[in-house]
């Protein structure tokens, strides 16, 4: 594993891309040199800017996540629609640069020998030689239900070349959820085990830990030899990009990496709010207005909804979207979650929830700076009350500024239930520690995605 940006990369995520990048490269190359009366040095940009290109666009349709895994169809599908935007923006893009008409010229051939290179690609990384020649040999320590939830997200997790060697018992942990053919000998000690099955990482499946409970000689024994111990927070935390509640310790808080939230973040953080709000302003004020129209033949004022909410540091201030529900969705005061098919939707509004148009009034929070780009949704303060007495650590994701999107949005679904605000809570919280430029840059990229697939909204 490495950290980039703070945010963690897994050794098959780093080969993988070198090698789409690669072939990518040249695969362009490739297609000009096929046709010989073209000449390829000039079209090195071209060639750049489409790798490039792919690999984020690969990205935003998630076809890098590590939390679930894809089927063949379900990639071929994916990897088809980045090719055909990536081969229209490149097309459009490359007459400023030097062998853009080269590669105009040869489209068809690049998109068929960059879709082979990259089933090649996929089909090589998760292949047992590759299993072979770059293995991430892991061993669980426990066999209760904490080693169970780590057994069920190895078996989701999409690294090729991680390999579960089986699950040490704790002799003051009795409990087992785990097949007894899948659980070591305790008669052999764990250094000599993690010696004999060639162990890289340890995680710690245990929620209690005092009293004894963990062979705590015997993992710094291991530690000291250089293997990687993890616990259940960080184990989540890097794999699923979320930290669970039930295993949060407020040590981990205190002592834990991240939370840094430097004045030059901050100065960057609001520079790209403020440029990116006034273009996006820009560009939306025509569909904005069109949006308003239809709101009011439909139903009338108020166009615009404004609605209390809490942002940083506990403050208060008023959210702004279109309005998309009727005009007696409160009638009786009592303030609810939207639901499912919740007919207090208008059609109009149903349309405008479903693209996220009814979120664009919020550029304007944005720019007063009560919210940022990204960042954890804002809730009302009687939610916030409810679920900060409820919830441990809810008063965390108040930590930064609210967003019009975030980690949570793009990794969770919508939360209308405690138990559901809890699991959101899980991501934002990975944001609040983890927050740089490089994580908000690929929230808004798979915050595309969502917006495409429609999902989410209600």
């Amino acid at each position: 594993m490495s950290s980039t940006l703070r945010q963690t990369v897994s050794g098959a995520i780093f080969v993988q891309l070198g090698l789409e990048l690669g072939w990518l490269f040249a695969a362009v190359i490739l297609a000009i040199t096929y046709h010989s009366s073209l000449p390829s040095l000039p079209a090195l940009a071209p060639a750049l800017l489409f790798a490039i290109l792919m690999v984020c666009l690969n990205g935003t349709l998630g076809l890098y996540r590590r939390d679930r895994s894809l089927s063949f169809s379900e990639y071929l599908l994916r990897e088809v629609l980045a090719l055909f935007i990536a081969l229209v923006i490149v097309y459009l893009s490359v007459p400023f640069l030097p062998g853009g008409v080269a590669f105009q010229q040869v489209l068809g051939s690049t998109l068929l020998l960059a879709l082979g290179g990259l089933i090649g690609v996929r089909k090589l990384v998760r292949s047992p030689a590759a299993r072979m020649l770059l293995p991430h040999r892991v061993l669980v320590l426990g066999t209760g239900p904490d080693a169970r939830a780590v057994d069920l997200s190895l078996g989701v997790a999409t690294s090729p070349f991680l390999h579960l060697v089986g699950f040490y018992p704790l002799d003051k942990v009795p409990e087992r959820t785990i097949a007894a053919g899948r659980i070591l000998s305790s008669n052999i000690s764990l250094e000599d085990t993690v010696k004999h099955l060639g162990v890289d990482e340890i995680i710690v499946a245990a929620r209690e830990q005092r009293g004894g409970v963990l062979p705590l000689r015997a993992l710094l024994e291991c530690r000291l030899h250089g293997i990687q111990v993890t616990d259940l927070a960080r184990y989540f935390e890097r794999v699923h990009g979320r930290v669970p509640i039930d295993s949060l310790k407020v040590s981990w808080l205190i002592y834990g990496s991240g939370f840094r939230q430097s004045w030059l973040r901050g100065v960057t953080k609001r520079a790209f709010d403020i440029l990116a709000a006034i273009v996006l302003l820009s560009i939306t004020l025509p569909i904005m207005a069109v949006a308003a129209l239809l709101i009011l033949i439909e139903g009338g004022a108020p166009i615009i909804y404004r609605q209390e909410r809490v942002g940083r540091s506990g403050k208060t201030f008023i959210l702004l979207k279109f309005r998309s529900m009727s005009h007696d969705a409160e009638k009786d005061g009592r303030e609810s979650w939207a639901t499912v098919n919740d007919l207090r939707v208008t059609n109009i509004g149903r349309f405008l929830r479903r693209t996220r148009i009814d979120e664009l009034p919020q550029l304007l929070n944005v720019f007063k700076g009560n919210m940022s780009f990204v960042g954890p949704r804002p809730e009302r303060p009687q939610f916030v009350a409810m679920l900060t007495e409820k919830i441990p650590f809810y008063a965390v994701r108040h930590s930064v500024k609210p967003g019009i999107t975030g980690w949570a949005q793009v990794r969770y679904t919508y939360g209308a239930t405690v138990e559901e605000s809890m699991k959101k809570l899980e991501y934002d919280l990975y944001y609040v520690k983890n927050h740089t430029v490089f994580l908000d840059l690929l929230i808004l990229l798979d915050t595309v995605r969502v917006v495409m697939l429609g999902k989410g909204a209600r």
